[in-house]
């Protein structure tokens, strides 16, 4: 059983980890212990009481100053309890301050997972040992119940989290913050890892200790963000790749988000972590209910790599719906870095042709087939196919490409308005301004309110239109700025605090929609990149496109990065033109394949533009894909050497699960002369195994498994800057 309660103890078991919880004697919720797994003792004879000195006493506790939420550990600590360090909950009763004080009220247990009205979660399939607690908790007053939900995943080591707060007063209560999880550590020797960038330089891996005070990651720009990233890792300091305890921690959204990491006075960590609350007021009226974003907690005992391979499955497993996770992805040419705005159905025609003779799958139509969109000052919002531009209804374009055996896929950015296009001239009151103030403006476009129905309702119109006119496999779902200023026009001043929530409400919305009417549709994600890379995008897309950064080499730290907390499959990495585009680096061909083979392969150039050498070396790429795909899409994934460590050279390998077979790739990262030598091991393989081996399809030799994981391979050495290798190794 993965949940066991013995009179006020709460004891969740996953394969490897426990996690406990206790009501004491005062009616509050404990956090009691979350680490390897163990047995069912109460560890809460390891809280220590002392009076602290100015550290508050509930009424509880009335006579006795040892007793203050200050520094006990705690399940949900709120603002106003006397506890001063971060909390999960400002809730305003009534009063114009933070008074809701909770006490334990009940509790029940059920097999299977609990679901979030008009939120992404993960799931769980007929069968999966699965089970959910859910405990509620009442303030000591007044009619006000939080209802702490926990998802238990036994195989993955995963725990989920998330919250419900129902209004029962019979009075308005407004809430300020509402954080999805929070975690009391007893050892302040704790390191955070995160992943910070920027647009073309998501996800760069972060280690850092925790130090007396708060640590704090957000995002308040209305996405995930390129800047940070809604999932990091709380590690013992030493831990590293294969050995050690740490915990991953994933914000199942795609919005603005808010991290904390405090190290308070008696040396103890809280970890704090759910939706942005920069600008959020969301008032409660009575009889409602509001619904938190999940978190995902994830145990390893054995290193950094094992927390991955466990969030990788359990995501693939039970986040991922699309039945795409389950076939090969589509091998696709996206034309946007080929021709950008300028195209007809001619030149796409020619794109598709030359894809067709690589045994490239699809065609994807990017950004400029619609309205008058010749450049990115206009059209957005008129989701009208421009004709005239294509010199054909797209319905014949794309069955032009499926002759060709290619089929065929378009991009959107649905969230988005111009200001030159007819929406908005018919519907200026649909774009997020401040009436009487001018907007602030990215990339020249304003922000549809996605809290609006009939936004809402729009789009869906809009997109089934489009859809039901051609046959279309793919969407691109791009979002091409920030949230700024959000305003809506439907909601009064006291209420504008809740527009962040909503918007992500309707977008998730629309993309239900889109999917319930075309289950068998492949979506991408992509926000300027990797702007919203997020286990939420990932309930809808099964793939996220990671990065407008396209140069293979700075792709090495950005994969990487994405490695920790996000299965590689969901990564969507195209092979582009040189000199990049983004930053003019020249990289051999073969190492442009090799890198964009760690996730969903393409290409993005003009194919028609390589030589004919060119051409056959994206053959023999493809090639290598497909017959290994499997192996890239469903193989358990290892970080051989970091590219924040290892300047000569970054190294990762795919190995299937059952040990049969094995793919390294390994990319030269810097020369020297009279270079020193270097040897690369595998992983996970079965030692007593015998294994064929080859090196970019040249035999290498036979090995055992043993030899190739404990005595490795020496790497050759490099022929030209940027040069790369992949070994692969089979059972015999």
């Amino acid at each position: 059983m993965g949940i066991i309660v013995n009179g006020s103890l709460f004891t969740l078991h996953t394969k490897n980890s426990t996690y406990q919880m206790k009501v004491d004697d005062k009616g509050v919720l404990l956090h009691t212990y979350y680490g390897k797994r163990t047995d069912e003792t109460d560890y809460s004879y390891l809280i220590s009481f002392a009076d602290r000195g100015f550290s508050g006493n509930i009424a509880a506790a009335r006579g006795d100053r040892t007793y203050s939420l200050d520094y006990l550990p705690q399940e949900f600590p709120v603002c106003g309890s006397g506890d001063y360090r971060v909390s999960c909950l400002n809730a305003d009763l009534g009063a114009g301050v933070n008074d809701c004080l909770l006490f334990f009220d009940s509790y029940r247990t059920y097999r299977g997972k609990y679901s979030l009205e008009g939120l992404p979660a993960m799931f769980a399939e007929d069968g999966d040992p699965v089970e959910t607690l859910e405990i509620l908790l009442k303030d000591y007053k007044d009619d006000l119940y939080v209802r702490l939900l926990y998802g238990v995943f036994e195989d993955h080591d995963m725990i989920t989290r998330s919250v419900m707060i129902e209004n029962k007063t019979g009075q308005d209560v407004k809430l300020s913050r509402v954080m999805s999880t929070c975690l009391d550590f007893s050892d302040k020797d704790l390191d955070m890892i995160h992943f910070y960038g920027k647009h073309a330089g998501e996800r760069q891996a972060e280690r850092l200790s925790l130090f007396h005070g708060i640590t704090e990651l957000r995002s308040t720009r209305g996405t995930s963000s390129h800047q940070h990233n809604p999932f990091v890792i709380v590690a013992k300091k030493d831990t590293n790749e294969n050995m050690g305890e740490c915990l991953g921690f994933s914000l199942v959204y795609s919005g603005g988000f808010h991290v904390q990491a405090e190290t308070d006075q008696i040396d103890q960590v809280r970890l704090v972590m759910g939706m942005d609350d920069s600008d959020f007021l969301w008032t409660l009226y009575p009889g409602e209910e509001f619904t938190a974003p999940e978190v995902c907690m994830t145990y390893s005992g054995s290193g950094l790599g094992g927390l991955s391979r466990s969030i990788h499955d359990g995501f693939y497993r039970h986040l991922i719906r699309s039945p795409w996770k389950d076939k090969r992805r589509p091998v696709l040419v996206n034309n946007w870095e080929a021709t950008y705005f300028s195209f007809d159905g001619k030149v796409l025609l020619d794109i598709a042709r030359e894809a067709a003779k690589m045994d490239l799958d699809m065609l994807v139509l990017d950004d400029g087939w619609f309205g008058k969109r010749d450049d990115d000052y206009s059209g957005l919002g008129d989701w009208f196919v421009n004709e005239k531009k294509l010199g054909c209804s797209l319905k014949e374009l794309s069955a032009q490409i499926h002759e060709m055996g290619l089929s065929f896929g378009l991009w959107f950015e649905p969230e988005m308005i111009s200001e030159d296009s007819d929406l908005y001239r018919a519907h200026p009151e649909w774009a997020m301004v401040v009436p009487g103030r001018e907007p602030i403006r990215g990339r020249s476009q304003l922000v549809l309110d996605m809290s609006r129905e009939d936004v809402v309702e729009y789009l869906k119109e809009r997109l089934f239109d489009i859809m039901d006119s051609a046959d279309i496999r793919y969407i691109k779902w791009d979002m091409n700025r920030s949230l700024a200023l959000a305003y809506g026009e439907l909601f009064p001043r006291e209420r504008q605090g809740e527009l962040r929530h909503r918007y992500v409400l309707g977008l998730y919305e629309v993309m239900e929609a889109l999917l319930a009417r075309y289950p068998n549709l492949l979506l991408e994600g992509c926000s300027g990149g990797g702007g919203r890379f997020d286990a939420g995008m990932l309930y809808y897309a099964p793939q996220i496109w990671c990065s407008d950064n396209t140069d293979a080499i700075e792709r090495l730290k950005i994969h990487y990065g994405t490695s920790f907390g996000y299965p590689m499959s969901a990564v969507s990495a195209h092979v582009s033109v040189c000199p990049n585009e983004q930053n003019g680096r020249v990289t051999p061909l073969k190492t442009r394949g090799i890198c964009a083979m760690q996730g969903a392969f393409g290409y993005e150039l003009d194919l028609g533009k390589m030589t004919e050498a060119e051409k056959e070396e994206v053959k023999v790429q493809v090639k290598t894909f497909k017959k290994h795909y499997r192996l890239f899409q469903f193989g358990d994934y290892y970080r051989i050497s970091s590219p924040f460590e290892n300047g000569d050279f970054t190294a990762w390998e795919y190995a299937d699960r059952e040990g049969k077979e094995a793919c390294l790739s390994v990319v030269f990262t810097d020369l020297h002369g009279n270079p020193a030598p270097h040897i690369v091991k595998f992983e996970g393989l079965c030692k007593e195994k015998r294994y064929e081996v080859s090196r970019d399809g040249e035999p290498l030799g036979e090995f055992s498994g043993a030899a190739l994981m404990n005595g490795g391979l020496l790497l050759p050495m490099p022929r030209e800057n940027y040069d790369s290798c992949q070994f692969y190794a089979c059972e015999k």
